[in-house]
């Protein structure tokens, strides 16, 4: 701002130096302060325009930023609700001995087997971890009826194989 005071004081003093006639030089310094008014005038408006602006945009910046708050927090919300606790799993479950279905948080997928809240009977759980290929009529559910089961089919399919040779011999 110095700077323009001085090349403002420098340009009345040329006129000064330059101009002899009084008349001239009164009229010359007039119209000069008269053409720096006008311009210090369009600067102030613009100023004042600019200023208005800016505050404007601030505005509209402190809404979109509570929005974008607002979004985040439902964000942060549903983020929770599906990775709410990473070592906890929901599940729904069918009792296999009295068919009433419940859901229960199961913390591991080590916990092999839960309690019925209906009939209070333990339901082995299969994560299918290894894929074993038949029961072995030890778990909680067949009481060994699949062991008994097995043991009729494979002599039976034996029956059927001696019955198969004897039938062959005869031929």
């Amino acid at each position: 701002m110095s700077d323009i005071k001085g090349k403002y004081k420098k340009i009345l003093e040329d006129l000064e130096n330059n101009i002899k006639n009084p008349e001239d030089l009164i009229y010359t310094k007039e119209k000069v302060i008269e053409l720096t008014t006008i311009f210090m005038d369009i600067i102030d408006r613009l100023t004042v325009l600019t200023d208005a602006r800016i505050k404007e945009i601030e505005e509209r910046q402190e809404e979109i930023n509570s929005k974008i708050e607002s979004v985040q927090s439902m964000v942060d919300e549903i983020e929770g609700d599906i990775y709410e606790d990473e070592d906890s799993y929901e599940f729904e479950i069918v009792c296999p001995y009295c068919n009433y279905e419940f859901t229960t948080d199961i913390a591991d997928e080590e916990k092999d087997e839960i309690k019925c809240p209906k009939c209070n009977n333990i339901i082995e759980l299969d994560w299918n971890q290894e894929e074993e290929s038949a029961c072995d009529g030890n778990c909680s559910h067949c009481y060994g009826e699949v062991a008994e089961d097995e043991e009729k089919y494979t002599s039976k399919d034996e029956d059927d194989d001696k019955d198969d040779k004897n039938e062959d011999e005869d031929m």
